[in-house]
């Protein structure tokens, strides 16, 4: 690791630790982040889109160790998948640890040790992927705890591969911004998606 790399890495924790929004590369395409477990920090993040919260997010974890806190139970195929995977990929796990929606007018509880309930989906699956990417995944071992990464566009809008094409609303909307140079690790393609059962079926929901 690079003195500016660990320099960024020391940023980001910090912002990441203070439930603020992290602009920043990943092995797919760029994305905005923010603790997994912080409901309000996630809040931002679907205000920022202009998304509704009723979407599920994508998190990024630094290995099975991480996943197997947040999930009941780890479908054996998941784990099979995981070892020959040798590109980006995304699992949909079913039993996500999360908090629970608060009432209307209450303030959402924030665990470090359970999801944040706006990045489950309404089934209690949540996806996750550990990322083929040296900057991202020493980002989530060292910040201890899955991180979102949702791609940095505006909903309905492309999601952007570069630095370049990532609009100015979504760079205003966030409080820091990852060195671009870091983006050579990143395929500019999104990931695949597969969903996962307990009871071995997979979906394969993107290619």
């Amino acid at each position: 690791m690079t003195p500016s790399t660990s320099e960024t890495i020391r940023q980001s924790l910090s912002v990441l630790r203070s439930g603020g929004l992290l602009l920043y590369p990943t092995d797919t395409v760029w994305g905005i982040g923010c603790d997994a477990t912080d409901p309000a920090a996630v809040a931002k993040i679907y205000a920022l889109k202009k998304r509704s919260d009723s979407k599920s997010l994508v998190l990024l974890a630094s290995d099975l160790d991480m996943i197997a806190r947040y999930i009941r139970e780890i479908p054996e195929m998941a784990i099979q998948l995981i070892e020959v995977n040798d590109r980006p990929m995304t699992i949909i796990y079913p039993g996500a640890m999360a908090s629970e929606r608060p009432a209307p007018g209450a303030e959402p509880v924030k665990s470090q040790h359970l999801l944040a309930y706006n990045t489950v989906a309404e089934d209690g699956t949540v996806g996750i992927r550990i990322p083929m990417m040296d900057f991202c995944r020493d980002l989530t071992k060292r910040f201890g705890r899955p991180i979102v990464s949702t791609s940095a566009n505006i909903s309905g809008e492309p999601a952007p591969k570069t630095f370049s094409e990532i609009t100015d609303a979504i760079k205003a909307g966030v409080d820091y911004i990852v060195d671009p140079a870091l983006e050579k690790g990143a395929t500019g393609q999104s990931s695949s998606i597969i969903k996962v059962g307990l009871d071995a079926t997979i979906s394969i929901i993107r290619k």
